[in-house]
C-alpha cells in the first residue's frame, strides 16, 4: 500500500495556493489600482505608476476626483441610463428567451431544429456587420406611445433595449439546459393535465435557478458594456449610458483622476449584480462540471 509523503503533499498544496493567489492577483490588482487612483491628483496617479504605489492608499489622498467627475458630467443620469436599460433587457431577454428554449426542447413543430441552427448561426456573426442595416430600420420604425404615433426609435430607451431582447447565446443556454432535466417531470405534468404555460413557469424555470443566473449575468455584462450602439443610436445626453459618457472625460483635457473615478462609479452596479447572483452563477459552473 502507498503511503502519502506529508512533504511532497505540502509542497503541492503550497503550489496550488501559489497559483491561486496569483490568478486572483491578476484580477484583483486592475481594480485595487482603480480604486487607489481614484483619490489622488492626476500628477500623482501617473508617478506612482512605476511602483508598489500606485496599489496603495498613500499620498494626496481627497474626494476631489468624484466631485470633478460630478461637475465634468452627468454621472448619476449615465449610470442610471444604463442600471435601467440592463435591468430591462436582461428581465426581457430570460422570459423571451427561456420561452424559446422551451419550445425547441419540449413542442414538436416542424422546422424546429432548422430554425434552432440558424439562430445558433447567429454567434459567429459580428455585430459591426449588421449595425447599419440595424440604424437604418429603427431610424424609420414607427412607435405608438403616450404621446401619439412617432416616426423613429432613436434617442428613446426602446431602441437601446429591444434589438437585444433575444440572442443566440441565451437561448442555447436554456436550450442545453432544458434537454438536461427530467423527462419524467414533463411527463407527469401532462397526465395531471397542466398546459404547456403551466408547464413551463411552474415546473421548469423554478429547477433553472442556474441557467438564470448565468444568463442574467452574462447578458448584464454584454448590456452594461454596450458602447457601439448607443453611440450610433442616441445623440441626446438625457438617454446615454455610461460607457458613452466616459468620452466626456477625454474631451479638451484627460483628466485620470476623474476617469478612475468614473470607472470606479460605474464597476459598482456591475459587482452589485453579480454578488446578487453568485450562489446561483457558482452552482451552476459546479453542476455543468460534474454533467460533463
Amino acid at each position: 500500500m502507498a503511503t502519502i509523503n506529508p512533504d511532497n503533499h505540502g509542497l503541492r498544496l503550497a503550489v496550488r495556493y501559489a497559483v491561486l493567489i496569483l490568478i486572483a492577483a491578476i484580477f484583483v490588482l486592475p481594480l485595487l489600482f482603480m480604486v487607489m487612483s481614484s483619490f489622488k491628483p492626476t500628477g500623482q496617479l501617473l508617478s506612482h505608476t512605476s511602483s508598489l504605489r500606485a496599489f496603495l492608499p498613500v499620498g494626496d489622498l481627497s474626494l476631489d476626483n468624484y466631485r470633478a467627475a460630478f461637475q465634468r458630467a452627468p454621472v448619476g443620469l449615465f449610470v442610471f441610463n444604463s442600471v435601467l436599460v440592463t435591468g430591462v433587457t436582461v428581465l426581457l431577454s430570460l422570459v423571451v428567451c427561456s420561452l424559446a428554449a422551451f419550445s425547441f426542447v419540449y413542442l414538436r413543430w416542424r422546422g424546429r431544429e432548422l430554425i434552432l441552427s440558424i439562430i445558433l448561426a447567429t454567434l459567429i456573426v459580428p455585430f459591426e456587420t449588421i449595425a447599419i442595416p440595424l440604424l437604418l430600420l429603427v431610424s424609420q420604425l414607427p412607435w405608438i406611445g403616450l404621446d401619439g404615433i412617432e416616426t423613429t426609435w432613436l434617442n428613446t430607451y426602446r431602441v437601446q433595449i429591444i434589438p437585444w431582447v433575444a440572442d443566440g447565446l441565451t437561448i442555447f443556454l436554456f436550450v442545453q439546459y432544458f434537454k438536461d432535466l427530467p423527462g419524467e417531470l414533463i411527463e407527469a405534468s401532462r397526465v395531471e393535465g397542466a398546459s404547456w404555460f403551466q408547464i413551463y413557469w411552474r415546473v421548469v424555470m423554478p429547477l433553472a435557478g442556474p441557467v438564470i443566473a448565468t444568463a442574467a449575468i452574462l447578458k448584464f455584462l454584454v448590456m452594461y458594456n454596450q458602447y457601439l450602439w448607443p453611440l450610433i443610436v442616441v445623440q441626446q445626453e438625457q438617454y446615454r449610458p455610461v460607457m458613452v459618457g466616459l468620452q466626456y472625460f477625454f474631451q479638451l483635457d484627460t483628466a485620470w483622476g476623474e476617469i478612475m473615478a468614473y470607472l470606479t462609479m460605474i464597476t459598482v452596479p456591475v459587482l452589485a449584480f453579480y454578488l446578487v447572483l453568485q450562489r446561483a452563477f457558482i452552482a451552476s459552473i459546479a453542476s455543468t462540471g460534474v454533467k460533463g
